[in-house]
C-alpha cells in the first residue's frame, strides 16, 4: 500500500517504479511497525484487535487503490468488492475504522486526483460515480459507530456531559493532536496509562498552547497545499483517524493512549518514505548525489535501530502487573488508577500495609475514584479501622450512588457501630438499586431479628433464600427464626439444609442437634453434637499449629 501511495504521489509511470521505490515503501513500513507507539497494541492482549482491525483496514485501502487504477469494469468491481469486504472485517475486529469513508475521499483528492477541489465539478457523471462509491462504506461506518456507542454506554464507560464538560473535551482533543505528533518524533517516556487529570484547571495553559500549535500547523499546511499537497493530505488523514478517540465521546480514564496512534500515525511513516524516495531521485541528478543518499540512509538506519531498541525496552514494561503500574507511576504524572491497581496487587499477595498505603495515595490523587475509595474502605474494614472505613464507604457512595455492594458494606459497618436505623436505610438502598441482591435481604433480616421484629426477619430471610437457595447461612438464620416462632419442623428442615450445604460448619450442627432434642430424637442429636465437637477440636488444632509455625518464623 505504501508503495502505491508513494508512486501515485510521485506521479511515476510503471516503468520508473524501480528498487528505490520498493526501498522507500519498505522504509515506511518499518518506521510504522517498529515504532515504540506500536508496542501497546501488540503487547497488550486486549488490544491485539488493533492489529487485526489494522490489517483489514490497510487491506481495504490497498484493494481500493487497486480498483481505482484498473480501467476494466470487471476487474475494478472485483477489487472494489474485496475492499468493501475487508472494511467489514476491519469493523468487526474493532470500530476504530469508522472514519475510513472520509479517508477514501481524501485519497480521491490526493494522490489519486479522481476528485477536484472545485465543488461545482462534482456534478459531472464521472465524479458523481466516485462519490457514490462511498455510500456502502458510509452505511457500514454508521452501523458500527452506533453499535460501539451503544456498547460503551451499556458498560457505563461513557462520561456524561454534566460530568465532563465540552471545554475539557476540547482541551483534551487539542492536547491529543499534539501529543501523538510529538511522541512520534520523540518516543520516550511512554506509558500504558496517561490518566485524565482530576483538576483540569491546572492543565488549561498546556491545552491552550496545544490548541494554538494544532491550529498553526493546520493553517501552515493549508497555505502550502499547492506546493506540498502531501503534507496537508497526511495531516488531514491524521486528524480524521484520531477524531473518534480525542475525547469528544470520552470512554475510560485515559487522557491519551499510545494505542490510539496505531492507524493515525501511518501517514507520517508514508510521508517519510515518500520524502526519502524523492530525495533519492533528486540526489541522482546532482554531483556527489550518491554521497547524500548514503548519508541519508545512514541516518535512517540509525533511527530504525534507535526505534527498535526503544520498542524492545517498552515491551519489558508489559511483563506483569507490577512492572506495568510501577512504570506508570515512574513516568508520571500522578496516577490514581496505577496506585489503586498496585494496591490490589499487594493485597492479593497479603501485603496489607503496603496495599493500604497505595490505596490511600490513590484517593489522595483522585478523591473521585470510586474503585479506590471502595477498596480502601474494604481494606480498612479488614484491618479493623471501622470509623475510617465508614468514611470512605460514604465517599464511595457519593461518587457512585447506584452500587449495591457499597451500600450493603456501609450498612454492615453502621450496624456494627450500633447505628441500626442508618444501616437499615443502606440495606434498603441496596435492594432498591438491585432487587435481586440477596445479601441486603439477609442483612435486613439480621437487623430485624436483633430489634425483635421476627416477622420482618422471617420475610427478609425468605426473600434472600428465594434469591440464593444454596447459601447455608440463610438456611441457618431462617431456621433460628422459625424455631423462635414455634415452627419446629420447618426449622429443622432448614438446619438440615444448612448442614448438607456446609458439613464442616459446627454451628449448623449444634442448631440441628438442638432441634432434634426438641423433637425427641436424642440419639440423632447426640451424633450431631459429637460431630460438632470433632469439628471444633480440629479447628483448634489447626489454629494452634499455625500459631506455632508463626512463632518458629
Amino acid at each position: 500500500m505504501a508503495k502505491i501511495l508513494i508512486a501515485q504521489a510521485s506521479q511515476l509511470n510503471a516503468e520508473k517504479r524501480s528498487w528505490s521505490l520498493n526501498l522507500a515503501a519498505g522504509l515506511a513500513s518499518l518506521l510504522f511497525a517498529i515504532h515504540p507507539l506500536r508496542v501497546e497494541s501488540v503487547a497488550w492482549v486486549t488490544e491485539r484487535r488493533d492489529v487485526l482491525s489494522g490489517f483489514f483496514f490497510f487491506l481495504t485501502l490497498y484493494c481500493y487503490l487497486r480498483s481505482s487504477q484498473i480501467s476494466e469494469n470487471l476487474s475494478s468491481s472485483t477489487w472494489f468488492a474485496l475492499s468493501l469486504t475487508a472494511y467489514l472485517l476491519s469493523l468487526m475486529a474493532k470500530a476504530t475504522a469508522i472514519t475510513l469513508p472520509v479517508i477514501l475521499l481524501l485519497l480521491d483528492f490526493y494522490p489519486l486526483r479522481r476528485l477536484s477541489g472545485r465543488c461545482e465539478s462534482w456534478l459531472n457523471p464521472e465524479q458523481q460515480k466516485v462519490l457514490k462509491e462511498k455510500v456502502p462504506f458510509i452505511i457500514l461506518a454508521f452501523i458500527f459507530a452506533a453499535l460501539a456507542i451503544s456498547a460503551q454506554h451499556s458498560a457505563g464507560a461513557l462520561r456524561p456531559a454534566q460530568q465532563y464538560f465540552f471545554s475539557y473535551r476540547l482541551g483534551q482533543a487539542a492536547y491529543g493532536v499534539v501529543f501523538y505528533l510529538w511522541k512520534s518524533v520523540l518516543p520516550i517516556g511512554l506509558s500504558p496509562l496517561y490518566e485524565l487529570p482530576y483538576d483540569f484547571a491546572e492543565w488549561t495553559p498546556l491545552f491552550v498552547l496545544c490548541g494554538i500549535l494544532a491550529a498553526g500547523i493546520t493553517i501552515g499546511l493549508f497555505l502550502l497545499r499547492n506546493r506540498w499537497p502531501a503534507g496537508l493530505a497526511c495531516w488531514i488523514y491524521y486528524l480524521v483517524i484520531l477524531a473518534p478517540v480525542l475525547g469528544f465521546a470520552q470512554s475510560g480514564p485515559q487522557l491519551v493512549a499510545d494505542r490510539y496512534s496505531y492507524l493515525a500515525c501511518t501517514s507520517w511513516a508514508i510521508l517519510i518514505g515518500g520524502g526519502y524516495f524523492q530525495a533519492g531521485q533528486f540526489a541522482r541528478t546532482q554531483a556527489h548525489g550518491m554521497r547524500l543518499v548514503w548519508a541519508m540512509s545512514a541516518i535512517i538506519l540509525l533511527a530504525l535501530v534507535t526505534l527498535g531498541t526503544l520498542s524492545w525496552q517498552q515491551t519489558l514494561v508489559w511483563r506483569n502487573d507490577g512492572t506495568l503500574w510501577r512504570h506508570v507511576i515512574a513516568v508520571g504524572p500522578p496516577s490514581s488508577v496505577a496506585h489503586y491497581n498496585l494496591g490490589r496487587s499487594f493485597e492479593d499477595e497479603n501485603k496489607l500495609d503496603i496495599a493500604r498505603d497505595y490505596y490511600r495515595r490513590a484517593v489522595e490523587i483522585n478523591p473521585a475514584n470510586p474503585d479506590a475509595q471502595y477498596n480502601f474502605a474494604r481494606l480498612l474494614e479488614k484491618q479493623g479501622d471501622l470509623n475510617e472505613a465508614i468514611n470512605h464507604y460514604k465517599l464511595a457512595v457519593q461518587i457512585r450512588p447506584n452500587d449495591a455492594d457499597t451500600h450493603n458494606n456501609l450498612g454492615l459497618l453502621l450496624a456494627q457501630r450500633g447505628e441500626l436505623q442508618r444501616a437499615l436505610m443502606e440495606f434498603r438502598d441496596a435492594i432498591r438499586i438491585d432487587p435481586t441482591y440477596s445479601k441486603a435481604y439477609f442483612n435486613l433480616g439480621r437487623i430485624s431479628a436483633q430489634t425483635g421484629n421476627l416477622d420482618g426477619a422471617l420475610q427478609n430471610y425468605q426473600q434472600a433464600l428465594r434469591l440464593a437457595p444454596d447459601q447455608f447461612e440463610i438456611h441457618l438464620q431462617l431456621g433460628d427464626i422459625l424455631e423462635k416462632q414455634g415452627h419446629l419442623v420447618e426449622a429443622r428442615e432448614h438446619f438440615e439444609a444448612a448442614v448438607k450445604l456446609n458439613p464442616d460448619f459446627a454451628e449448623a450442627r449444634v442448631a440441628l442437634a438442638r432441634s432434634l432434642v426438641a423433637s425427641g430424637a436424642k440419639t440423632e442429636a447426640e451424633k450431631q453434637y459429637q460431630e460438632a465437637l470433632r469439628i471444633l477440636k480440629l479447628q483448634r488444632n489447626i489454629a494452634s499449629d499455625g500459631d506455632k509455625a508463626i512463632d518458629r518464623e
